[in-house]
């Protein structure tokens, strides 16, 4: 029965991770603590514990996903580096954090975060016309990226400080709560960098399989990881982060949207009640 349900919530984290480009933790974390308050045979869940072996799930979610979207040419490589040299400090961080954390206020805390993203989505459009509005292409220290999405051409521009200051916090957040960092990554390329959402969720998986290396290396090195667990989810995650890219390439970049919006809303009120 635990061996089912770990692969099941393996498979189902890292399936809706992989399609919006969460990485599967947003799943993962509220599951293996809501059976902990309803199974016997969850009761070894702790915040430190889940974290640590969410952030595990996400190496083989990242990778599996990430070498799906390279193969349509959907990841920007380029870009991606750049966050993670901001996002790998700040996963460190949130690791350390996370030893100070209890369960009852670690589920609180997860749960606002939840429904704050999940609330600027609602002013996106507002947001987005501003960026827009702006001539970003002789500025200096901006990034200027072009890709091509179903025979059409996409721009996108942003500035190398923010993007080194937003991805520390949200590597930050990735390394406290166990959730890849993807949440927050992909809500600050669509929302403050205009990326478009087939990028935005691939290259938000190439990071989360690089960072996620990094933050389960600090948790094993802490001792958090249980791997008779932890293993009993990993070939969920793989198959799960290979049909999620798959289908991420077929669905309209609205609907993507629409749905990370309400697995947050959902999410968090869930967590906070």
């Amino acid at each position: 029965m635990l061996m089912v349900l770990m692969l099941i919530i393996g498979l189902a984290s890292a399936f809706m991770g992989s399609l919006v480009g969460l990485g599967g933790g947003l799943i993962f974390v509220p599951s293996l603590l809501f059976l902990s308050k309803v199974l016997d045979s969850f009761t070894w869940v702790t915040p430190q514990n889940v974290v640590a072996m969410s952030l595990l799930i996400m190496i083989f979610t990242g990778l599996s996903s990430t070498l799906t979207y390279l193969k349509n040419k959907r990841v920007d490589i380029h870009s991606g580096l750049i966050f993670l040299i901001g996002s790998i400090p700040g996963a460190l961080v949130g690791v350390w954090l996370n030893n100070y954390v209890d369960i009852e206020s670690f589920e609180l805390y997860f749960g606002i975060l939840m429904l704050l993203l999940a609330s600027l989505f609602f002013v996106k459009d507002k947001l987005l016309k501003h960026a827009q509005n702006k001539d970003l292409s002789q500025k200096k220290f901006y990034v200027h990226r072009q890709f091509e999405i179903n025979n059409e051409t996409v721009v996108y521009s942003f500035s190398v400080v923010l993007g080194l200051i937003i991805s520390f916090f949200v590597g930050l957040i990735s390394g406290l709560f166990g959730i890849g960092g993807g949440s927050l990554m992909v809500t600050a390329m669509i929302l403050f960098f205009s990326f478009p959402a087939h990028i935005a969720a691939p290259t938000s998986m190439f990071m989360i399989f690089v960072s996620s290396i990094f933050s389960t290396g600090a948790h094993v090195f802490a001792g958090h990881v249980i791997w008779e667990y932890a293993i009993m989810a990993v070939p969920g995650a793989w198959i799960g982060g290979v049909l999620g890219a798959k289908l991420n390439q077929r669905l309209n970049s609205n609907i993507l949207e629409w749905i990370l919006r309400l697995l947050m809303i959902i999410i968090g009120v869930r967590l906070i009640l």
